[in-house]
Parts: structure tokens; C-alpha cells; sequence
């Protein structure tokens, strides 16, 4: 069964300019997403993932720029395919943001105006992308409270974002994007700011949303543990550059890019009693200087000597996965698979 496009990226390259230097945050990045799914965007901090999926909505700073490549959008109105690069006035954004690509902000007590209620935070966005009047947008605004699993809704609806806890101001963040109808929600590390339990609950509540509201998701994290139940297919990010992507399933038991073994390596939940945590060795490099090379191999223990002078393409081991890491090459020789990635490929950890 062949699936429905919503967004293609084309070997896109975002620059932006800093006290006369330009600093190169997206390196021809290259992606889709499909109708209905949840795609996870994965890597460090100052990896380029919120850079990235902010292009999408022209949200970039005044000093940053696409200065190459393609975002089609194929859910706009009549369902015409749309060049995002292309757009350059703010009234053509506007009709991108919220009604077709909405989008979720790491805090949400920054997110929410503290002078105003809840209620009226949330039929603001029902006002402005619905075609309703003020008693259709205050009913819709009680349900979209209860589809966030706020009770007491119509009380809820009178109170101030201080009157909430940090995880109920997440759901109603959700609910105001959840408002403006959109087809694409973009979940900027939506759990960041949450103790785990109620981690667990938002993942929940984004995975029944989808469902009841067909919304495609991109869910953006540092934390691999995160998206193991809830996203489709991972792209893992390093230096601006997605370096593998994959199903789920293939990232997490067949992963292939010696930064994404990194990556699990890392996880809280493979860590030994009486032994350190796995970290990265390292920093990611400068993304001023253009780089040679694997951006990744200063820090890869199994690089080989190509990694530091051609940069790797990518290479597919399956129809729904690939990889950039020349380990890949029929020519490179076999390594070995990090300890925990050997146990999670046997199925000792998820």
C-alpha cells in the first residue's frame, strides 16, 4: 500500500549569519513525512532539529536563511503541492502556520500569556482557523479541553496558567494546537520540562490525538528512550545533517550509524549498578567551519581513515532505512556493535 506524502525535503541548507561569520546549522538534508505517522527527529542539543523543523513554518531568526534545497508541503488547500522556500511574505505564512503546520514549544509556561485565561488563550486559535461564532468556539474549546484530559473542563476554562501544573500547561498548549486544525503537528521536545510519569502521560495523549485528529506528527527530542513507543520511523540527527533514518524497529534492533550506537549507548535505562553511564566522547564540531569528511569521526572510535577526508553518502540497508557512514561500503571491514547495542538488537532492553 503506498503511502500519502504531506512533506518533502530536498537537500536543504540553512545558513545563518553571526557577527560577520556564517555558521552552516543545516547541511543538504533531505526527508519525508507521511500522512498519519509520528516521525521522531533525534540528537544532541545544537544537533540543527529545531532549526530544521522551523523552516517548515518560516519561523527562522531574522539573521538565518534557506540558502538552498526544498520543502514541498502536499496538504495545503485544494491538496496543491506548495514550494515553502518560495514564500517570502508574512500574510502567505500566516496561512501556513497553525492551519496546516502547527506547532508545539519546549516550555509551555513561556508559551501561554499569563494575563489570560486558559479558555480564552484556546478559542483565540479556534476563532481565527475555524469558521465558527463565539458560543460554537467556546463549546469546541470545553471539548478540545477534555480530548487533552483536563477535568473540569468548563471550570478549567476560567483559570490562569499559573493555577495549572507544568504538565496540565503542556496539554493546553496541545489544545491550542490541537485548535487550529492543522494536518502536521511539530512537537519541539514537548516532555523536556516533565518528570517521567507525566512524560509518559503527554507521549500518551499525542498518540491518541493523532489518531482522532489523522494528524502527521514530527516529534522532536534529544532522548532515543523517548520515542521508542510512539514514533513509526527516527531520523537521527548529527551537525545538521540527518545521518540515518529508518523504521523504529530498524533504528533501535539494526541501527548502523556509529552515532546512533552512541545514541543507545547513552540511554539511562542501559546503564549497569556499580558502573558509569556511557557518554560521548568529544564535542561536535564547529558548524562555522565547513567540514570535511564524517562530521561524526572525531568522536567515533571505529572511524575509519576515508571518514576524515570524503564525506559519506547514503547508504540503504532496507527500502525504509539508510545510513551515511562509509562502514556501510561493501569495501569497509566488519567492527564490532557496542556491548549495549548487542544486547538491544537480542532484545535485552525494549
Amino acid at each position: 500500500m503506498e503511502r500519502e506524502m504531506m512533506l518533502e525535503v530536498r537537500d536543504l541548507d540553512i545558513r545563518f549569519e553571526l557577527r560577520g561569520k556564517v555558521l552552516h546549522a543545516v547541511r543538504e538534508v533531505s526527508m519525508e513525512l507521511y500522512r498519519g505517522e509520528v516521525l521522531a527527529v533525534v540528537g544532541e542539543s545544537g544537533s540543527g532539529k529545531s532549526v530544521f523543523t522551523k523552516s517548515f513554518m518560516g519561523l527562522l531568526d531574522k539573521n538565518g536563511y534557506v540558502s538552498g534545497g526544498s520543502i514541498c508541503y502536499y496538504g495545503g488547500e485544494e491538496e496543491r503541492i506548495m514550494e515553502l522556500t518560495a514564500i517570502r511574505k508574512e500574510k502567505d505564512w500566516r496561512r501556513i502556520r497553525g492551519r496546516e503546520i502547527a506547532m508545539i514549544m519546549q516550555d509551555p509556561m513561556t508559551s501561554l500569556n499569563p494575563l489570560k485565561t486558559i479558555g480564552s488563550q484556546i478559542m483565540e486559535a479556534v476563532l481565527l482557523h475555524q469558521n465558527v461564532g463565539r458560543m460554537e468556539a467556546i463549546k469546541r474549546t470545553i471539548q478540545y479541553l477534555k480530548d487533552v484530559g483536563i477535568q473540569e473542563p468548563e471550570k478549567r476554562f476560567e483559570q490562569y496558567p499559573h493555577e495549572f501544573s507544568g504538565g496540565m500547561r503542556q496539554r493546553v498548549v496541545i489544545a491550542i494546537a490541537i485548535a487550529c486544525n492543522p494536518k502536521i503537528l511539530i512537537c519541539d521536545e514537548p516532555t523536556t520540562a516533565l518528570d517521567v510519569t507525566i512524560q509518559a502521560q503527554i507521549l500518551n495523549l499525542l498518540k491518541e490525538l493523532r489518531q482522532k485528529y489523522q494528524l502527521s506528527v514530527i516529534l522532536i527530542t534529544h532522548d532515543l528512550g523517548v520515542v521508542a513507543n510512539i514514533a513509526d520511523r527516527v531520523a537521527v540527527m548529527y551537525a545538521g545533517d540527518i545521518v540515518e533514518i529508518g523504521t523504529s524497529e530498524e533504528i533501535f534492533y539494526d541501527p548502523r550509524h556509529p552515532y546512533t550506537w552512541a545514541l543507545l549507548s547513552s540511554l539511562p535505562q542501559a546503564g549497569q549498578k556499580g558502573s558509569e553511564l556511557f557518554s560521548i566522547p568529544g564535542t561536535p564540531k564547529s558548524l562555522y567551519a565547513e567540514i570535511e569528511g564524517d562530521a561524526f569521526a572525531p568522536r567515533n572510535p571505529r572511524a575509519l581513515n576515508i571518514d576524515f577526508i570524503r564525506r559519506p553518502p547514503y547508504f540503504d540497508v532496507s527500502p525504509t532505512h539508510k545510513a551515511k557512514t562509509w562502514l556501510l561500503d561493501p569495501r569497509a571491514p566488519k567492527v564490532s556493535l557496542p556491548p549495549i547495542v548487542e544486547k538491544i538488537r537480542k532484545g535485552g532492553l525494549f
